[in-house]
């Protein structure tokens, strides 16, 4: 099925985003916010990339580059709309956008206890790296 439209989001486009993660997405982030999605937005107008069927937004992806490495957060898909291609036609639309900025490998963010997106990642041709650790300081933690 393809009677969807991949597109990238919008400042108008965040509180429905935002929204559609808390029921679509596994886990949450210290950016799930509209200040943090605003400036992802601000900063990269086209790296927030939605999933539409009908004007109902039926999943996302964030493909971020920093000029140096490509970064996929937030690959979600509405509960009812799975295993219909919209996942990979995202992943498929991130790669097209990465290609074309110059990246060469794509790396992704998924949560070692969620198994059906990992089983995603792996068919989209994804596969994790056991020798890297993901290794975290939050900012709003800093005194000073």
């Amino acid at each position: 099925m393809s009677d969807f439209l991949v597109r990238a989001g919008t400042p108008d486009d965040l509180d429905t985003v935002l929204a559609f993660w808390k029921g679509a997405a596994e886990g949450t982030s210290i950016s799930d916010d509209t200040d943090g999605v605003a400036r992802l937005v601000a900063r990269d107008p086209e790296s927030l990339l939605l999933a539409e069927r009908d004007g109902e937004l039926v999943g996302t992806v964030i493909a971020g580059f920093d000029g140096w490495r490509c970064h996929l957060y937030r690959l979600a898909v509405h509960p009812g709309h799975r295993r219909q291609g919209i996942g990979g036609a995202l992943l498929a639309a991130a790669e097209k956008r990465f290609r074309a900025l110059g990246g060469r490998r794509g790396d992704a963010m998924v949560l070692d206890r969620n198994e059906s997106a990992q089983h995603a990642w792996r068919a989209a041709g994804y596969a994790p790296e056991p020798q890297w650790s993901r290794w975290v300081k939050h900012l709003d933690d800093i005194d000073g």
